[in-house]
């Protein structure tokens, strides 16, 4: 496959139905993985590829405001690729100048999408959404590889 790129990591993740896993660093050193959607979108305010989910994993929010670092794996069949960066938290419990409620209630959608979601009731989504208190993370891709 040669170098891997963020377009092979999406073209995974697409095959896939969005689902990456996707591990942290806890306290002691120790990983921690969970399995999440997630897809590439524009960065909001630098426009930038990114890979984005939305979660309310308190054990995985926990360790990424401490620890920003994560690693995100697809795998379809035989192939796979990863991407490690950096986390940048937004949400309601983590809160971006320039990003207010209405800005984040439309990002948690376009990161769903991204991930491949699509929904019949947006509202719903977006009453669900905040009442979870839920986060978008979006990961800056330092390394990218895979086979």
């Amino acid at each position: 496959m040669g170098m891997t790129t963020l377009d092979d990591f999406a073209a995974l993740a697409t095959k896939e139905r969005g689902l990456v896993v996707v591990s942290t660093l806890r306290a002691d050193g120790t990983i921690q993985a969970s399995l999440v959607n997630a897809g590439l979108l524009p960065h909001p305010r630098t426009s930038i590829p990114v890979l984005g989910f939305v979660t309310y994993g308190r054990v995985k929010l926990t360790n990424l405001r401490a620890r920003p670092q994560v690693t995100a794996t697809v795998r379809s069949g035989w192939a796979w690729a990863t991407i490690e960066g950096t986390a940048m938290l937004i949400g309601p419990d983590d809160p971006v100048s320039g990003i207010d409620g209405e800005r984040l209630r439309l990002l948690r959608r376009e990161v769903f999408t991204a991930a491949g979601g699509s929904h019949e009731d947006w509202d719903e989504y977006d009453r669900v959404m905040a009442e979870q208190r839920r986060t978008v993370v979006l990961v800056d891709p330092t390394r990218i590889y895979g086979s």
